[in-house]
């Protein structure tokens, strides 16, 4: 005769696990798409400030709340700001995602002047930049003044001589930003493939 007890029991715990599972997946997905994600770092655009093989968490909400899968916001929060790092859609290649610094904001004429970066005709004091090739110039060495228009934004890379940036490729719908970047969650070093342990959790400015 078989046990039903046993069967029920049994049937019972797989529905437990089965709805404990549903119910962490929605919740990942809620969080992800509305409060935190997290981006890897493949390129050298953005060192040091951010190294190649960081991994980082990025606030969603530092601009606003969207409708889920839409560029639209159900409300704006603060701005982005001078300074602020932040991942967004590459204008491009929307499938495609870039992190980059924050250094013109609506309203601002900026410009660059033989390596040498100006906002509203005042040279800027880039303290976080590194130029690998200080005295080599460039095509985006130097570029005509640029007016950014409203609801868009101006980025460059920190890691200025090795970064396609708006002054490539032009400007940052708001739309497009993904949020703020935040702090490093993990960090792998792929030469000595190990961990960067002393980079973990650190804040990104």
């Amino acid at each position: 005769m078989e046990d039903f007890s046993i069967h029920k029991k049994t049937k019972s715990t797989f529905r437990e696990y089965a709805e404990a599972l549903i119910t962490a997946l929605v919740l990942a997905l809620i969080i992800r798409t509305l409060f935190l994600q997290a981006f890897t770092i493949p390129s050298g655009s953005m060192l040091q400030t951010v190294q190649i093989g960081d991994y980082v968490l990025v606030n969603k909400l530092a601009y606003g709340l969207k409708i889920p899968f839409t560029d639209e916001y159900l409300w704006r929060g603060d701005d982005p700001q001078i300074g602020d790092i932040i991942v967004f859609k590459y204008p491009k290649d929307t499938s495609v995602d870039y992190i980059k610094r924050v250094v013109g904001v609506p309203g601002d004429v900026v410009e660059m002047r033989n390596k040498q970066f100006f906002r509203n005709g005042q040279p800027v004091k880039e303290d976080y930049i590194q130029h690998l090739h200080p005295d080599q110039v460039g095509p985006l060495d130097n570029t005509r003044p640029i007016t950014v228009p409203p609801d868009h934004y101006f980025v460059m890379g920190d890691n200025r001589d090795n970064s396609l940036d708006s002054r490539e490729w032009g400007l940052v719908p708001r739309g497009y930003i993904h949020g703020k970047a935040w702090r490093l969650y993990w960090s792998w070093d792929s030469t000595s493939h190990t961990p960067r342990f002393g980079r973990l959790g650190r804040l990104i400015q």
